[in-house]
């Protein structure tokens, strides 16, 4: 079990957000160190770019418990994924449309 927690924890951010099969939640660190725990809802390209749609699962100031946040997916110096919080609120708008656009396509599939 630790030997595949270790193998997760090694594996690139970005994989791990287009894992299908991940139910674990995301685990990111704030600018005190603090670990904050989301949960995936889900990974949208937009012009580009990777975009995650991230639910806190722990309280977090100023986010309702029924909101999410956009984040984008940014590589580091050392070329490891990372992930920012989108401040552009054009582009988090997008994404968001983007998203529900994808649910009321799938809805409409299950329908057929």
């Amino acid at each position: 079990m630790e030997k595949e927690k270790n193998e997760m924890e090694e594996r690139d951010l970005l994989d791990v957000l287009l894992d299908e099969n991940n139910d674990e939640p995301i685990s990111l660190y704030d600018e005190n160190d603090k670990e904050i725990k989301f949960e995936q809802v889900a990974v949208i390209p937009h012009e580009e770019k990777i975009y995650a749609i991230l639910k806190p699962i722990d309280e977090l100031d100023g986010v309702a418990d029924d909101e999410a946040i956009v984040f984008v997916a940014e590589e580091d110096e050392d070329g490891s994924t990372i992930l920012l919080v989108e401040k552009d609120e054009e582009i988090a708008t997008k994404v968001f449309d983007k998203y529900y656009q994808l649910l009321d396509e799938a809805e409409a599939d299950e329908n057929k």
